[in-house]
C-alpha cells in the first residue's frame, strides 16, 4: 500500500505531496512541528502534543490552520490511512504562503502537512542495549521550548555525533550544563540513586516522553529532581539515558568515550523503561500537560 499524506485539506499520495515554493516554512523556517508516537495502534500523548503545539503556535503568533479538535481527528486519520500500528505521525504547521518578506504577511493562511510512517514495535531489549553520546556546545537560539522547524544546529550536532560513532549529542550551555540532546531529553542517575533531568524552561523542549517518565516515576515513588547537571556530573553518574517519541527510554552507556557506571544499562534505567511502557499502555501518555499554559 502506498503512503498517504495530508496537505492543506487534501489526502494525497505521499510521493506526490508538495507545498508552494514561497511557503514561509521553506524560506524562513517560519513554522512548528510535532511528532506523535503510535504504539500498538494507540496515539501516545496526544493531549500533551497538542498542548505543546498550542504553546509553539502562540509564541510564534501563528494561527491554527484548523480547530484543535479537527487537528486531532486528522492526525489519527493519517495514521489509520497509512495503517500505522507502530510508528510515527509527523505534523507541521507554517505561517503559510506569501511573497518573500521578513515581516508577517497580512493575509497568508497557515499551512498544514501530516505524514505517517510505520516502524518496528517497541523492543525493550533493543532499548536496553546501551548507546554512546558525545557532548557539544549548545549553539541554538534561545527559545528551545518552541518546537520550531528551524533545526540546523540540531542537524549539525546529530551529524557530528554520527561521524563520531555516537547515537546522540548532548548540548552544553556556556555554564557547562547539559541542556538536552539534539532530538531527545537527557537524563542521569546519581550515585545516590536520584533521577535527574533538566527543569522546564526556555533552555529545553519539554518532551512528551519526558513528561510520561516523570509521571511514571512519581507514581512509583522513584526519587527524581528537575535541575541542570554538568558534563562532569554526567561523567561520574551511575546511569544515563535519553527519551523521545522515537527513542522511548534508551540507555546511554558511554559519554565522550568514557563508560557510564559499569558500561551497561543500569538498574533504575531498566526499571524506568518498564514503568514507562506500563504507563503509556495504561494511560496513553502524560496527564499533567499544562506546563506550557
Amino acid at each position: 500500500m502506498s503512503r498517504i499524506a495530508y496537505v492543506n485539506g487534501q489526502y494525497v499520495p505521499h510521493n506526490e505531496a508538495a507545498v508552494h515554493i514561497e511557503d514561509r516554512g521553506y524560506q524562513f523556517a517560519d513554522g512548528v512541528y510535532e511528532v506523535f508516537a503510535v504504539h500498538g495502534g494507540k496515539m501516545i500523548g496526544e493531549k500533551g502534543h497538542l498542548d505543546r503545539l498550542a504553546h509553539s503556535l502562540r509564541e510564534l503568533r501563528i494561527d491554527w490552520p484548523v480547530s484543535r479538535r479537527v487537528l486531532g481527528v486528522l492526525t489519527r486519520e493519517v495514521a489509520r490511512r497509512n495503517r500505522v500500528r507502530d510508528g510515527l505521525v509527523y505534523l507541521q504547521i507554517t505561517r503559510g504562503v506569501a511573497r518573500r518578506d521578513h515581516p508577517f504577511p497580512e493575509n497568508a493562511e497557515s499551512a498544514l502537512v501530516l505524514t505517517a510512517r510505520r516502524a518496528p514495535p517497541l523492543d525493550k531489549e533493543a532499548l536496553r542495549q546501551g548507546v554512546s553520546v558525545i557532548t557539544l556546545p549548545d549553539i541554538r537560539w534561545k527559545r528551545h521550548d518552541i518546537k520550531s522547524v528551524a533545526l540546523l544546529p540540531n542537524i549539525l550536532g546529530k551529524q557530528q555525533a554520527r561521524e563520531a560513532g555516537a547515537y546522540e549529542a548532548w548540548l552544553v550551555n556556556d555554564d557547562g550544563m547539559v541542556t538536552e540532546g539534539t532530538s531527545s531529553n537527557a537524563w542521569i542517575v546519581t550515585k545516590d540513586g536520584e533521577l535527574v533531568t533538566h527543569n522546564t524552561s526556555h533552555a529545553i523542549l519539554n518532551g512528551i516522553t519526558r513528561l510520561s517518565v516523570l509521571e511514571a516515576a512519581d507514581e512509583a515513588g522513584v526519587k527524581f529532581s528537575e535541575r541542570p547537571f554538568s558534563v562532569d556530573e554526567a561523567l561520574s553518574a551511575k546511569e544515563a539515558f535519553v527519551t523521545s517519541s522515537s527513542s522511548h527510554v534508551k540507555a546511554v552507556t558511554v559519554i565522550d568515550g568514557k563508560p557510564v557506571g559499569n558500561g551497561h544499562i543500569g538498574e533504575l534505567t531498566s526499571r524506568m523503561l518498564d514503568l514507562y511502557v506500563d504507563f503509556i499502555e495504561g494511560k496513553g501518555g502524560p496527564q499533567k500537560t499544562d506546563t506550557w499554559n
